[in-house]
């Protein structure tokens, strides 16, 4: 199972951390431009996983934490119904143990990652003014196969941020939020419990 979630998550990365601190107007330019910035900045370090971790860690988290809406995100995989019974501190407990345990495993596997490109499809016509909420589709090529992915993103406060995302036709929201149930059912729904034993697994989603 470990080798398999390296495989993912290696993947997962590139396609799902990309995004810069720095927020643009557009947002296929937004998600483009801060992909290739990401994949110049992996093959810049590609080495530094092993001399120095906790470098290494902070150069992902510098790039992985503002581009992400985590309040969000989080709430949506504790779903509605634990939401509601959680109290403010064990949501923003949750959050953070989202995050950390998405990064603990990017920062781990990302030495694995080789020669992938990024290709974002970009609108046929130009658009002055979008909504709120905006899907972007990109391409990753591994070399050996092509993956869809579709970023949800939702403007909030004048940025963009991303609140889901869709890889070769997996939910990643969804499939977190389907784990937080099943932990939720086999702790008898004891919030402590389940912040206890969360481990982010959306297994391989169909990449090989």
């Amino acid at each position: 199972m470990l080798n398999v979630l390296k495989n993912y998550f290696y993947i997962i990365f590139i396609v799902f951390f990309t995004i810069n601190i720095n927020s643009e107007d557009n947002p296929y330019q937004f998600i483009d431009s801060n992909a290739q910035i990401m994949v110049k900045t992996l093959k810049l370090n590609s080495n530094l996983f092993e001399e120095n971790r906790f470098l290494y860690e902070e150069k992902i988290k510098i790039i992985f934490e503002p581009m992400i809406d985590f309040r969000r995100v989080a709430a949506s995989v504790m779903g509605k119904k634990y939401y509601l019974i959680s109290t403010k501190n064990e949501r923003s407990e949750f959050e953070n143990i989202f995050k950390d345990s998405l990064l603990n495993t990017y920062a781990e596997t990302l030495a694995q990652w080789g020669d992938s490109t990024i290709t974002t499809e970009f609108p046929k016509n130009m658009i002055k003014e979008y909504g709120k909420n905006v899907e972007v589709k990109q391409i990753l090529d591994t070399g050996n196969s092509k993956y869809p992915i579709i970023y949800k993103l939702r403007k909030t406060n004048n940025e963009w941020k991303i609140i889901n995302i869709i890889i070769n036709g997996v939910n990643l929201g969804l499939t977190f939020r389907n784990q937080f149930s099943a932990l939720a059912d086999a702790n008898n729904e004891d919030i402590q419990a389940i912040l206890k034993n969360w481990v982010s697994d959306a297994g391989d989603a169909g990449i090989k």
